[in-house]
């Protein structure tokens, strides 16, 4: 499996265009939207101002864009050209699988969050303390983990021309109703109840109450948790699935 993991890293690091877009996409999008705001307007409850409160959204955009959309058409392509019935040939269990691509796809989530973080410090002038940013950086890069599983899931559940069409449906209604584009607290009441359940809210949660000065809630963890469970026990399921198939 780690033999994998570096080879998968490579590969990863090696697509220049993917990297370019995960990487710059969500910072653009970063200082076009908060140019438009006025920097000392406090969104909702929150107590924090726009450039603040949306720079953890564009972050964990970011994340989002690099684990999701690249990770479930890189899987869809090698089913169907047979790298991955090479794969299991080996002894490589459907956990180390769905582990590799899980941890290959964070490495590119990485410069993408600090790339909206260096915009945000340089362009808004947003401060935060030490401990604030190390703790958004490593709780944004960890949680990207959930969606990296979701990417493998779909590279499994699609063919290599459906699954473009179907990663981008997911992406933009996980970043739309998760509050990543427009801040949650603007929707209806009913649509903010559904999207409290929705794993892009409970992510971009995490970020902002360390933003105020506080724990991140458990009930954003938990919910975080379990979709984890739930989209790397589907991916793992799905290897074993399509290897049977095979």
């Amino acid at each position: 499996m780690n033999t994998l993991i570096k080879l998968e890293i490579a590969r990863t690091l090696r697509n220049k265009k993917f990297m370019f877009f995960s990487v710059l996409y969500p910072a653009a999008l970063y200082l076009v939207f908060s140019s438009s705001a006025k920097g000392n307007d406090k969104i909702g409850d929150t107590g924090l101002t726009f450039p603040v409160l949306y720079m953890v959204s564009m972050a964990s955009f970011g994340a989002l864009t690099s684990v999701l959309i690249g990770n479930a058409e890189r899987i869809a392509k090698e089913r169907e050209k047979g790298w991955v019935r090479q794969l299991r040939l080996t002894s490589l269990p459907g956990h180390g699988y769905v582990m590799s691509k899980m941890t290959s796809a964070s490495v590119v989530s990485l410069p993408a969050i600090v790339a909206v973080f260096l915009v945000a410090a340089v362009a808004k002038d947003v401060r935060l303390d030490a401990w604030q940013w190390a703790s958004l950086l490593g709780v944004i890069w960890a949680g990207s983990l959930v969606f990296a599983a979701l990417g493998v899931a779909i590279g499994y559940t699609a063919t290599g021309d459906a699954v473009r069409p179907l990663s981008m449906a997911i992406y933009f209604l996980l970043a739309a109703l998760g509050g990543l584009w427009f801040p949650a607290s603007q929707f209806p009441k009913w649509l903010q109840n559904i999207a409290e359940y929705v794993p892009t809210h409970a992510y971009a949660a995490l970020g902002q109450s360390i933003e105020v000065g506080n724990a991140p809630h458990m009930k954003d963890v938990a919910i975080l948790a379990v979709y984890l469970v739930i989209f790397a026990g589907g991916a793992a399921w799905l290897y074993r699935k399509d290897t049977h198939k095979a």
